[in-house]
Formats: structure tokens, C-alpha cells, sequence
């Protein structure tokens, strides 16, 4: 984990999207014209998960539904997903990267769970800043940069209450000594991260530049809460509709979620509907 990405305050809840829907259907044509939206890669959650069964032999098959039932939910016009397995001992591969374009897999890798997680194995997950654990979930990536642990990725929750502070804490993608079969041979078990899921150093680079800017990462472990109440595997209607609206240049959803201290994003308080409809026509 790092320290020195930008902090932003939390995100708001989803609670009032079913009631700001209608609305914001009406008026997307306004907002951003007809956007062409692209096909998606895969017609259904079936024909995704039977690929990535495919690809992934190793990896359980349970697993690579859900997160083909997220990505789907999800806007997915993405390219790449990327998928960890926490259920998996850490001293095992449990990170698989996805081309979705090319049908391929591109990683198969060791990745670390935060130090509240647990040990070899990981148990406790947590949103909390300062809890040192990881987190579940489907994720956004955002953009690469350098920070103290070197070539990292910013990583944007989007499941309130489960990951949704990802970016607050610093939860971001990066290389890590500590995550190596030496590293095992000489402790017994992985290193641990303050939360991240840091990867082998020799695969920081290609790795991080393979799902950058738009693509997703979901990370999964048989928690019976998250697996009830979270967003993307039901995938409400009202979710679908909102994932899927053009609200100048971003999804209904995550303008929804905006962070009210961020400059531009909308007054405190405010309207956030409201706001970003008139913004995006100024």
C-alpha cells in the first residue's frame, strides 16, 4: 500500500438512484446527444464465464461467474478484467488478468492481502481506513502513476460500504518485494500489504498497463453479506440503467457517488442529479 495518493472524502450512497432514473433517462439525450454504445465483448454472463473457465482452468469456476455476472453489470465495453481469488491460500496464484478482446489470459500471479486480512490465509475484509485489510469487490481502475512503493494504480471502488473508500485509503495496485516464491521459501507464507494487492516486482510494469484507465478488477472471497447485498451480482434493473446513462462523460452512477470536496464535482449539499445535468450542458 501507499501513502501518497490523493486523498478524497467517501462516496455517497446509491440509495436514491431508483428515484432519480426516470429523470435522468429522459434528459440523456441532452446531456451527451445519442452516444453509439459499443457492443459488448460477450452477449451474456454464461458466454463471459465459459471463457474465462476456459482460460483459467486452475481457478474456481464459481469464482469466474460471479465476476463475469459484475463485469457484465458493469459497463462492458472494457477490454480487460482482472480477477483475485481470496479464498486462495496466498502462497498460491490467485490474481488472473483477462484480454476479453482477444480471449487470452495474460497473467496468472501471486498477489498479497493486508496485514488485518490474516495470515497465509485471508479471512477479515474491511472499507475502513487504517484497518490494513483488503477489501471486496468490483473495481474501477483508474490511472498509473509513481509513488513511495514505485509503478502503481489507482483503484476506484464502486460498491458503497464494501470497497467504495478504496481511493481514500490509498488501496492501489503496485510491486512489492515481499511478494515472491523466495519470499515464501524463507517466511513460509506471503508478505502482506497495508491493504493493496501488491504483485511480484518483475510484473509491476506489463501488468499495471494492462488494465490502467477503465478497466476492472474484482476481487472475491465467500462472504455471505457481500455475496447477498452486493450491487453487482444482483444487478438491479435500476443499477443496469444507471451504469449504462451518459451523465457528461461518466455513468449515472458514479456521478451519483461523487465526492462533494472535489472542485468541480458539485456544491455541497446540492442536487447531484441536478448538477451534473446542468454542468455537462454548460
Amino acid at each position: 500500500m501507499t501513502h501518497d495518493a490523493p486523498s478524497a472524502s467517501p462516496g455517497r450512497p446509491l440509495g436514491r438512484l431508483s428515484g432519480l432514473l426516470l429523470s435522468a433517462a429522459l434528459a440523456a439525450p441532452a446531456l451527451a446527444g445519442t452516444p453509439s454504445e459499443p457492443l459488448p465483448a460477450f452477449p451474456g454472463d454464461r458466454s463471459l464465464s465459459e471463457t474465462l473457465k476456459r482460460l483459467a482452468p486452475d481457478a474456481d469456476a464459481r469464482v469466474l461467474e460471479r465476476a463475469a455476472q459484475a463485469w457484465n453489470c458493469a459497463r462492458p465495453d472494457a477490454e480487460r478484467l482482472a480477477v483475485i481469488d481470496f479464498a486462495r491460500s496466498a502462497n498460491q496464484p490467485r490474481l488472473w488478468v483477462f484480454d476479453l478482446a482477444e480471449r487470452r489470459l495474460l497473467f496468472e500471479e501471486l498477489v498479497s492481502h493486508g496485514r488485518g486480512t490474516g495470515d497465509e490465509e485471508a479471512r477479515w475484509f474491511s472499507n475502513v481506513p487504517e484497518s490494513h485489510q483488503s477489501s471486496l469487490g468490483l473495481f474501477r481502475t483508474l490511472n498509473s502513476y509513481y509513488g513511495s512503493n514505485g509503478y502503481s494504480l489507482r483503484l476506484e471502488g464502486l460498491e458503497p460500504g464494501v470497497n467504495d473508500l478504496a481511493y481514500e485509503r490509498a488501496i492501489v495496485i503496485h510491486g512489492a518485494d515481499y511478494v515472491s516464491e523466495e519470499f515464501i521459501a524463507a517466511n513460509g507464507r506471503l508478505g502482506r500489504s497495508f491493504g493493496c494487492p501488491a504483485v511480484r516486482q518483475e510484473v509491476t510494469y506489463p501488468l499495471i498497463d494492462s488494465i490502467k484507465e477503465g478497466q476492472y478488477l474484482f476481487a472475491h472471497y465467500p462472504d455471505d453479506d457481500w455475496l447477498e447485498h452486493s450491487d453487482y451480482l444482483a444487478c438491479t434493473p435500476s443499477l443496469r440503467l444507471a451504469q449504462r446513462i451518459d451523465v457528461g462523460g461518466m455513468s449515472l452512477a458514479t456521478a451519483y457517488t461523487a465526492r462533494e470536496d472535489v472542485p468541480g464535482t458539485a456544491p455541497a449539499g446540492g442536487d447531484w442529479l441536478s448538477y451534473h445535468v446542468s454542468s455537462s450542458q454548460e
